[in-house]
């Protein structure tokens, strides 16, 4: 499995036109092909199969005259929209990479990304909708441009979704970039037939980024012909996608599932991008109404979007003015399922409906554990295996060199995958990028694809597999995956006077339906911990980073931070005792007290939260 196999090596292919003209599909190139939908109603808007190609091929063809190429970087710091879109598939179109970041994520944060890979061309939202309230990018934009000027950035591109009269234009140019609107760019490209780079099977296409939980995020880089073939397998056989099918899936475009949804494209559906909150303007029917009125077939969302509804009991099955009789499909992923959610939906929803839960990852851009719509449903369990992965559960305690399946079979372990798989990433990008690929999926197992999932597999013969959570340091709040390599970044920039060290976790109770974000820190000599402190550190992660890095709990570590003989903070134990799970101390850990310390704090907070007496 490593190095990586060259899978289908001498054949030649381009991902985006087998996303624009999709093979063995016919599609009326007068039909929709996306729709773009914000919390404004009015702003829905709908592109052709035709309009969608027309506005490639000026995008590409404007691409090419600013000199983008074959293996160029193109970044977006853009929300879930069709110039988003455009420009991801024009960047495929010409050979060049593209990476997404959210316009919710800070400047640190884009940063962090972004300096790695040194794009060449950057496309920026002027501003976008959230919450019923409207964002400029702008002065994150400045920021972002000024920094990335040094890293070889030659041209931004302001699209501007919302109408804003003012982009900034001239602003960026004074940052020493060419700096465009978004329309006249493409109005003004060359007049050139739209041209595919026709690429080997292993050509880069996707930059995604590991959460963080060491060091700077991690730039995995996906390749294309590994990226078709895995997504157009799930789509057309997993989710029965096809060319009456029609996809939302509730994301960003820093997310995996971003680029997951719109490879839907190459089965012939059409797709719904939508940006914005899932409670606006109609509070919980918001997403409801958007499925009933856009009669969408499959729709894709967190865990934590359906325990709200279950939570506020809402069935938007009994809403007399929604008509869901086309939903075929719901796709629940980033967290686990609660088994009580799985009853809820087919409560709220039509009852005929796939509800599946699925598990897969930023590392493989798609999915181990597969929904099947030819499979039961059974509550907390995801239905199948993907097709061609050969996953397994080997034993968490097994040594490195070693490892071995869990006994009984049905035992919770560790998520491997034991054969390659032609959408392992090529490699991560930069400098010693093959070396950090090898540690971070096959320095644990050697041979084997160690996922960081903690799992059983096969529950009562079932075929199923139910997710327990993470192996590993990745924080996942709301089903947001990011590590906590970003939170101490955060302190160190701006607390080091004050905070010596930190320790970052995600705790989930048995009885939790969400995880929740825990810092502890240990103040510096002469500093104090107050509330003021606390309402600081959440003030500055939630500019650097984004609102949903804001650590849920934020406390005072009297006991220290547990650590390692060499060092090394021992988050794992430390997120395992607050979940509340036994974890023995060992010889490797050289302040035990700190662990016991946690233990204490562990049972004082079940005390307050009523969980136990």
């Amino acid at each position: 499995m490593f190095p990586r196999p060259d899978f289908f090596a001498g054949a030649l292919l381009n991902f985006a036109e087998n996303l624009l003209f999709p093979a063995n599909v016919e599609v009326d190139e007068a039909a929709t092909a996306v729709i773009t939908a914000t919390e404004n109603e009015d702003h829905l808007s709908q592109v052709s199969w035709a309009e969608l190609r027309e506005q490639v091929r000026q995008c590409s063809s404007a691409m090419r005259a600013a000199g983008v190429k074959e293996n160029s970087v193109v970044a977006g710091f853009v929300a879930n929209h069709v110039q988003a879109l455009v420009a991801l598939l024009s960047s495929a179109a010409v050979g060049a990479i593209w990476t997404g970041i959210s316009p919710d994520n800070g400047v640190s944060a884009v940063l962090d990304r972004l300096v790695q890979i040194r794009p060449q061309v950057l496309f920026a939202d002027s501003s976008t909708l959230y919450n019923g309230k409207e964002w400029s990018s702008k002065i994150k934009t400045l920021g972002i441009v000024q920094e990335l000027k040094k890293h070889g950035l030659e041209l931004v591109v302001v699209i501007n979704p919302l109408k804003t009269p003012d982009l900034g234009l001239d602003e960026i140019r004074s940052k020493g970039v060419k700096a465009e609107e978004y329309e006249s760019w493409l109005l003004n490209a060359p007049d050139e037939p739209l041209v595919f780079k026709q690429l080997r099977s292993s050509h880069p296409l996707y930059i995604l980024y590991s959460s963080g939980t060491t060091g700077l995020p991690k730039a995995i880089v996906h390749t294309a012909g590994g990226t078709l073939l895995q997504h157009k397998k799930e789509h057309f056989i997993h989710c029965s996608l096809g060319t009456s099918s029609r996809l939302l899936y509730y994301t960003t475009t820093s997310w995996m599932m971003h680029h997951w949804s719109v490879s839907a494209l190459a089965v012939g559906s059409s797709l719904v991008l939508y940006s914005g909150s899932p409670f606006k303007p109609h509070s919980y029917l918001s997403i409801p109404r958007l499925l009933s009125s856009l009669r969408v077939t499959h729709f894709g969302t967190s865990a934590a979007y359906l325990t709200a509804l279950e939570a506020n009991n809402i069935r938007p099955i009994d809403d007399p003015s929604l008509d869901l009789s086309a939903l075929e499909a719901i796709y629940s992923t980033a967290s686990p399922l609660p088994p009580s959610t799985f009853a809820f939906v087919y409560t709220a929803f039509p009852a005929t409906i796939n509800m599946a839960s699925i598990t897969g990852g930023t590392d493989i851009i798609s999915l181990f554990g597969c929904p099947c719509p030819l499979l039961p449903v059974r509550a907390g369990e995801i239905q199948c295996a993907g097709l061609g992965m050969a996953i397994g559960v080997v034993d968490s305690a097994s040594p490195s060199d070693a490892p071995a399946p869990v006994h009984p079979a049905d035992s919770p372990g560790d998520l491997v995958c034991t054969q390659p798989f032609p959408c392992q990433p090529l490699t991560f990008f930069g400098p010693g990028g093959d070396e950090k690929y090898r540690l971070a999926y096959f320095d644990r197992f050697p041979g084997l694809w160690h996922h960081g999932d903690f799992v059983r597999m096969d529950p009562a013969g079932t075929g199923g597999l139910v997710m327990l959570g993470r192996s590993d340091g990745v924080l996942k709040p709301a089903g947001v995956r990011f590590g906590s390599a970003e939170i101490y970044n955060v302190l160190t920039r701006f607390f080091s006077q004050e905070i010596a060290e930190a320790v970052c976790v995600g705790r989930r109770r048995e009885s939790d339906r969400d995880e929740t974000v825990c810092l502890f820190v240990v103040m510096s000599e002469g500093s104090a911990f107050d509330d003021a402190l606390r309402e600081r550190i959440k003030s500055a992660i939630r500019r650097e980073l984004s609102p949903r890095h804001v650590p849920g709990v934020i406390e005072e570590g009297l006991g220290g931070v547990p650590k390692t003989g060499n060092g090394k903070k021992i988050e794992v134990a430390v997120k395992q005792i607050l979940s509340g799970m036994e974890v023995k101390t060992n010889a490797s850990v050289a302040n035990p007290e700190a662990l016991e310390w946690f233990r204490a704090w562990a049972l004082k907070a079940q005390v307050a939260d009523g969980l136990v007496n």
